[in-house]
């Protein structure tokens, strides 16, 4: 399946948009989600990418642990998965009991990059779960759909292997709240791109979206992009080895957090772009990854207007299943899941 310049007939995009559409509403009652997952004998963890997220981390656990874990125990673990904070997020996490992981601790004989992408690959290999849902740590007005929503989907329906979140994205300037404008990048790079190469992809809301989930045997056979552009990485992956109709999206409401200024949302794009046309080159037979640029010059007004260079390298980890280590774990983890189950 590979990108083409006249793009998919639109009705293929359509059909797919009305089948694999969900609202989070359409998954509240827990107690069902949770009676689908003991039906299926499946495990469920929770994976909380941070870094520096001390004034928003602390409330998200403590309400995703209470409605998910102690009313209704959708979830058997939360972890923390942090990128090297330094203003007190690990230790808060640990306080209010949750296991945390610096990433670099976590497979050490791999290495470590830097980035958000790097905590979601390495997580793979200490979360336990069958199902692994990933949700943003900077989350202000965070609440279990944002969780159970992600979920419904992939327990009701056995076909269905990725799902993104898509939501209204408030933009705040100052003391004002506009309720639109968030998601810049999104709109003005991710978008567009998928659009012009991509464009079975063109229904997705938000490829950039923080929150998904997905089934472990899809996840750990994709590689993963280190920094910000393994979100568009995951997706264009999945589409590409597991087809469109496995991905499925939903509408989470509204998701209010944390606006990044302008130059950081520059090298988010430069990173969302030099991911996406890694692909592209792929597809085509071309690989134009070693070609790439790997710096963007960013303007500065101060001293008048300057250029500042800021190198931004987005590395490809392999597939998480062809690490010797999270074999070897794997291993571990089924065998003694199948002896409790025997014990039961």
């Amino acid at each position: 399946m590979s990108p083409s310049p006249q793009g998919r007939p639109p009705s293929r995009v359509d059909r797919w948009f009305a089948r694999n559409t969900f609202d989070a509403r359409e998954f509240s009652d827990r107690e069902a989600l949770l009676a689908l997952k003991r039906t299926q004998g499946v495990t469920i963890s929770l994976g909380l990418p941070a870094v520096n997220e001390a004034a928003t981390i602390g409330r998200e656990i403590e309400i995703l642990r209470r409605t998910l874990m102690a009313e209704v125990p959708l979830l058997d673990e939360i972890v923390v998965i942090d990128g090297g904070s330094d203003d007190g997020t690990t230790a808060l996490a640990r306080r209010l009991g949750i296991t945390t992981y610096h990433h670099a601790e976590i497979l050490p004989d791999e290495g470590a990059y830097a980035g958000k992408g790097e905590a979601l690959w390495k997580s793979l290999h200490v979360l336990r779960g069958d199902l692994v849902a990933w949700v943003d740590t900077d989350i202000r007005n965070i609440h279990p759909k944002f969780i159970y929503g992600l979920l419904g989907p992939l327990l009701r329906d056995p076909r269905i292997g990725y799902v993104k979140g898509y939501y209204r994205r408030p933009l705040q300037v100052g003391s004002r709240r506009y309720e639109s404008g968030g998601g810049r990048v999104t709109e003005l790079t991710a978008r567009p791109l998928l659009n012009l190469f991509f464009p079975e992809l063109s229904g997705v809301l938000q490829p950039l979206a923080g929150e998904s989930a997905g089934r472990r045997e899809v996840l750990e056979q994709l590689p993963f992009f280190t920094g910000y552009g393994v979100e568009i990485g995951l997706l264009i992956d999945v589409l590409e080895r597991f087809g469109l109709d496995r991905i499925a999206q939903v509408n989470l409401g509204a998701r209010v957090h944390r606006n990044r200024d302008l130059p950081s949302l520059s090298i988010m794009a430069f990173a969302v772009a030099q991911v996406l046309m890694t692909r592209v080159g792929d597809a085509a037979g071309a690989p134009i990854a070693g070609q790439m640029h790997r710096a963007i010059r960013l303007v500065s007004p101060e001293d008048g207007m300057t250029l500042e260079p800021h190198e931004v390298r987005e590395h490809e980890r392999p597939p998480i299943a062809t690490v010797r280590a999270y074999r070897e774990r794997r291993r571990l983890t089924d065998a003694a899941g199948a002896a409790v189950a025997g014990d039961g």
